[in-house]
């Protein structure tokens, strides 16, 4: 068993961590039994938010009167004081709780410090002094602002995209957030189901010390490889690290990771879908996304009219409209070599 302790927050959590954005796909009741099953597994750090529709609700009907059992992390997308509020009190009723572990600013454009106009951070200050918080925390997608809430040393944890296929600018966040004594959160560990074995991420990750990946759950069968890594941690042998390298071949560089903040799209383009579809198909074989429905979603690719306002708003700096053609000439070949 690894257990990571979360830098200047000093809570000592099991290092495979239940990112619960999944389980607002699924029933009450599934998401119920599942996260109940992986609390008694010995995961004991959930991690959801405001945004994620009602998967804070399930977490709190899984978990009443467990309270002293896990850690909590969520998340405000707010821009304002006045919406942070709301959404705290939102959260915590949901969750049925009288506080949350980790409260995140969830990917602001900037970084919130005390005395902007925003207010976020004055927020959280009183929020933790009322006891309704005890750490705050942010998330992002841009390097520039999680580099610079990193420095400030007013945050206690950061959460950012980071697996296998991360850069040496991803890793030097990492190390950063050890030197500043921060908890490191790693979302998109699988880098959004484009990295299919579960292993090879979790040996990989085991690299860093000051690192929780938070693993999106919704099956019992994702779940239970997760948990079967807990008394037995994967080693990073040699072919697990023949996997990585093939992996680093075929995708590390200008592709779409998936993060959603590219939309909505004018057009209806599910560009998150869409600019991945190929090597979702190669990857984790999808009827719905050979079928009629999925080839109807990539038809619109066709309707794109290369506003720019994808591209303004990807926190990676890509070219959305260019991965699309790419990918939708690669997925109608793909489909050609199987008809």
């Amino acid at each position: 068993m690894t257990k990571i302790t979360m830098g200047k927050t000093g809570m000592c959590v099991e290092q495979n961590a239940f990112g619960a954005l999944p389980i607002q796909r699924v029933s009450l009741k599934e998401a119920t039994y599942i996260l109940q099953k992986a609390l008694d597994g010995g995961m004991n750090f959930f991690d959801t938010a405001r945004g994620y529709t009602d998967s804070e609700e399930k977490l709190g009907v899984a978990f009443e009167g467990k309270r002293d059992k896990y850690f909590l992390a969520t998340k405000t997308p707010s821009q304002n004081a006045e919406g942070f509020w709301k959404d705290l009190e939102t959260s915590l009723r949901l969750l049925k709780t009288d506080y949350i572990d980790v409260y995140q600013l969830h990917n602001p454009t900037f970084c919130p410090k005390p005395g902007d106009e925003s207010g976020l951070y004055d927020a959280m200050l009183q929020a933790k002094k009322e006891g309704k918080i005890r750490f705050i925390g942010i998330t992002n997608h841009r390097l520039n602002v999680a580099m610079e809430a990193i420095e400030s040393d007013l945050y206690s944890t950061l959460q950012f995209p980071f697996s296998y296929l991360s850069t040496d600018k991803d890793i030097e966040l990492v190390d950063a957030c050890k030197k500043h004594d921060m908890g490191f959160i790693a979302m998109k560990a699988l880098s959004g189901g484009l990295l299919t074995n579960s292993a090879a991420a979790c040996a990989w990750m085991s690299q860093f010390d000051n690192v929780v990946p938070i693993w999106g759950i919704q099956r019992e069968n994702e779940l239970d490889e997760f948990l079967s890594y807990i008394p037995t941690p994967p080693a990073l042998d040699a072919a697990m690290q023949a996997t990585i390298d093939a992996d680093l071949k075929e995708l590390q560089g200008n592709f779409c990771r998936g993060c959603g903040y590219c939309l909505p799209c004018p057009k209806e383009i599910n560009i998150p879908m869409c600019a991945r579809a190929s090597l979702l198909l190669k990857r984790a074989p999808s009827v719905a996304l050979r079928g009629e429905e999925g080839q109807a979603m990539m038809k619109k690719i066709d309707d794109c009219i290369e506003c720019g306002q994808c591209a303004k708003k990807c926190p990676y700096g890509l070219n959305p409209p260019e991965l699309l053609k790419r990918d939708y000439a690669k997925y109608k070949a793909i489909l050609a070599a199987e008809s």
